[in-house]
């Protein structure tokens, strides 16, 4: 891919159009947001670094509950991350909730704590990790209204265990295929 090419020349500009142009053509093209994902990484902007957006034909009002609702967290995350919902349902969301997960990275089975910090329905809200794989987690969840349905941005912010060596594990495939898997 030219991309990759023009990343590893330091053509950081040049690179971020490819990729840019490729997810274009193909939104759920995973290589093309797992390059950008890199080569955000490599400027240091790992916010940047794990987004996606989608756009359903519902209106905000449907939406937000079914994405705020934990419970269908599970079907809406790919299989191949083995997400389990440990706290009892329903959850009541809010500022302050916390919620309990098993789930599999690479294969490898991991519990996982999440505190909802921003609470804002129908157009935002906010979980962070408090224990399990990363050393930091924030996963925001916006909603807007727009002609025809409801955009919906998904973005996260992360770091890894073990930096540098956590780095070499980059998991932004897994990230963006479960983002994309939304969409």
């Amino acid at each position: 891919n030219i991309g990759a090419v023009y990343r590893v020349l330091g053509r950081f500009d040049e690179a971020r159009a490819s990729y840019e142009r490729a997810i274009a053509i193909d939104g759920r093209h995973v290589r093309a947001w797992n390059n950008l994902g890199l080569l955000h990484d490599a400027q240091g902007n790992l916010e940047a670094a794990v987004a996606a957006e989608g756009r359903l034909p519902l209106p905000l009002e449907r939406v937000f509950p079914f994405f705020a609702d934990a419970g269908n967290l599970e079907r809406i995350t790919p299989a191949e991350l083995g997400i389990e919902i440990v706290t009892p349902r329903p959850i009541t969301m809010a500022v302050g909730t916390l919620i309990d997960y098993r789930l599999r990275l690479f294969g490898v089975r991991f519990s996982w704590q999440t505190r909802i910090t921003v609470w804002d329905p129908p157009h935002v809200f906010v979980d962070e990790q408090l224990r399990g794989p990363y050393r930091e987690w924030v996963h925001t969840h916006e909603f807007s209204s727009v002609p025809g349905g409801t955009r919906i941005v998904d973005r996260v912010r992360y770091r890894l265990p073990l930096a540098p060596l956590g780095d070499l594990a980059l998991p932004i495939d897994q990230l963006r295929i479960a983002l994309s898997f939304r969409a």
